[in-house]
């Protein structure tokens, strides 16, 4: 597990110390927008990266083959840059009396865990007023055609969010940072932002970011199962939920989603909440033909949101409670 430095080091902040910070600053603060109209936030920073290289790089005139290579050089530069940023920052850490304060605000922002909550909730919302401004909130986070989905499917579209994202925005990158510190945190955001710019099965990005998509399925492989996990637990504490159905619908559904990873996030929120999920989607330009995840109904409803939301915060508390105990164990040993 990554430390900060030796004990006797008087700049030496620890890790986990700043992580609980920010996980609690999360709650509290989300996005931080007041900070954010003054400095940009650090995906934005590696967005700009991608799209540069993705401009220079994947010309349509090119073939497969020489766009995958020019894909995985992207990925290399995108990495060496964020993880050199990375070092840098945990270097501030240990080095200056006040550098934790740089990686506390950076920690906090690139957590989700608050932003997302409030925008799968802000759906919830929207549905109260009728079809159409869920279809406008629900746009605001899913990649599938909004225009598609009736009111289930909008509710379908926010519970399956909130449980796939909880693994991307919260519990990955808590991971991440527990084995690597700062850079770990960050090469994982970077990859996953990756991901979701060029990680598509389209004409133009299925050979360019191939090496994207795949490098991020094999950073996700651990945390989406341990993200399964706290959902399953979550399940114990949310009325109404069934935990075991919540375990036997993730290891019987999880691998029917096209995603290696997805299916072990959103088979247990189908299981808890008697739903069936996933199934077949339309996006702009395809459609998904994916099996249902769970043996309930398909006509999710607003409620379903809300419990889906009440699972979601006892989930980001387990962990939350995991990062706490590592902490505990730690201490008692030094």
């Amino acid at each position: 597990m990554y430390t900060f430095g030796m004990a006797g080091d008087a700049h030496a902040f620890d890790p986990l110390v700043l992580l609980i910070l920010a996980i609690f600053f999360d709650a509290y603060l989300g996005d931080m927008p007041g900070l954010t109209r003054f400095i940009k936030h650090p995906v934005v920073h590696i967005g700009h990266l991608i799209h540069f290289l993705d401009r220079k790089l994947n010309r349509e005139k090119r073939g497969d083959v020489d766009r995958a290579f020019r894909g995985a050089l992207t990925v290399v530069i995108v990495i060496t840059v964020t993880g050199g940023v990375g070092v840098a920052i945990a270097w501030l850490t240990l080095n200056h009396t006040f550098g934790w304060v740089l990686e506390l605000i950076l920690l906090t922002l690139i957590l989700a865990g608050r932003s997302l909550y409030d925008h799968v909730k802000a759906v919830a919302t929207a549905l109260e007023f009728g079809v159409e401004p869920g279809r406008q909130a629900v746009a605001h986070i899913v990649g599938r055609d909004p225009a598609q989905l009736d009111v289930h499917g909008v509710c379908r579209a926010a519970i399956e969010t909130a449980a796939e994202n909880l693994c991307d925005g919260v519990v990955a990158p808590i991971f991440w940072y527990l084995l690597f510190g700062f850079p770990g945190l960050i090469i994982y955001k970077a990859v996953n932002t990756m991901d979701s710019m060029i990680g598509h099965r389209n004409a133009r990005y299925r050979a360019f970011g191939m090496t994207a998509a795949r490098l991020d399925d094999v950073l996700n492989l651990i945390p989406a199962r341990l993200t399964g996990l706290f959902l399953v637990l979550a399940a114990c504490f949310t009325p109404t939920a069934n935990p075991l159905r919540a375990l036997k619908t993730m290891l019987r559904d999880a691998g029917k989603h096209r995603s290696p990873n997805a299916g072990w996030c959103e088979a247990p929120m189908a299981g808890a909440l008697g739903l069936a999920l996933a199934g077949p989607r339309r996006y702009s330009n395809r459609v998904v033909k994916d099996a249902w995840m769970g043996d309930g109904t398909a006509r999710a409803k607003i409620t379903d949101i809300e419990k889906a939301l009440y699972m979601y915060v006892v989930a980001l508390i387990i962990n939350t409670g995991w990062v706490a105990a590592i902490a505990v164990v730690r201490l008692n040993v030094d």
